[in-house]
C-alpha cells in the first residue's frame, strides 16, 4: 500500500506585506491612532493570539475591508507575564514575583508592534504607509519586514 504525504506548506502563501513600529504606547491607543491616520476601522478581536499553551498571549486588532479584499492586523510583539520564582538564600526560600517577557517574534525583540497587510489582489503601497506612519508622533520608527526571513513566521499564521 502506497503512502502520501500531505505538507501543508505548500498551500500557505506567504502573500502578506509585514511592518514593524517602535513605540511606547498602548495597544488601543495605536489602534486609535492608526484607525485615525490610516482610514481603517481596526477592532480588538475577543480571543489574543496564545502560544505555547497560554504560556504568552498577544492582542490583536484586525479589520476586514471586504471592497478592496483586504485584512488588516495589528499584532503585539511583547507580552509581559509577572510569575512566581523560588529564590533561596541560604537557609530560608522565598517566593519572588518576576516579570518576565515574551516575543512573539524573536528575532524583533525591540519591535513593539507588527501590522500584518493581507491582500489578494497586491495594490498596497508601502511607502505611502510608511510616511502616513512617520507622521504620528507617538511612534519612534517604523519600517518593512520580510516575512520569508522570519524563523517564526509560523507565529503569524491566524
Amino acid at each position: 500500500m502506497a503512502l502520501h504525504k500531505l505538507l501543508v506548506d505548500e498551500f500557505y502563501d506567504d502573500t502578506y506585506k509585514l511592518i514593524a513600529i517602535h513605540c511606547g504606547l498602548e495597544d488601543y491607543r495605536l489602534a486609535y491612532l492608526l484607525n485615525r491616520s490610516l482610514d481603517l476601522n481596526l477592532t480588538r478581536k475577543s480571543e489574543d493570539l496564545d502560544l505555547e499553551y497560554l504560556k504568552s498571549s498577544y492582542s490583536i486588532f484586525e479589520w476586514n475591508n471586504t471592497s478592496q479584499y483586504i485584512t488588516w492586523n495589528l499584532i503585539s510583539n511583547v507580552c509581559k507575564k509577572e510569575e512566581d520564582s523560588l529564590y533561596s538564600t541560604g537557609l530560608f526560600r522565598t517566593n519572588q514575583r518576576v516579570l518576565k517577557t515574551f516575543n512573539l517574534v524573536p528575532e524583533y525583540k525591540r519591535v513593539d508592534f507588527f501590522i500584518k497587510i493581507s491582500e489578494e489582489i497586491q495594490n498596497i503601497n508601502e511607502k505611502l504607509i510608511l510616511n502616513r506612519l512617520q507622521n504620528i508622533p507617538q511612534i519612534v520608527t517604523s519600517y518593512c519586514v520580510n516575512p520569508s526571513e522570519l524563523k517564526s513566521k509560523d507565529h503569524l499564521i491566524f
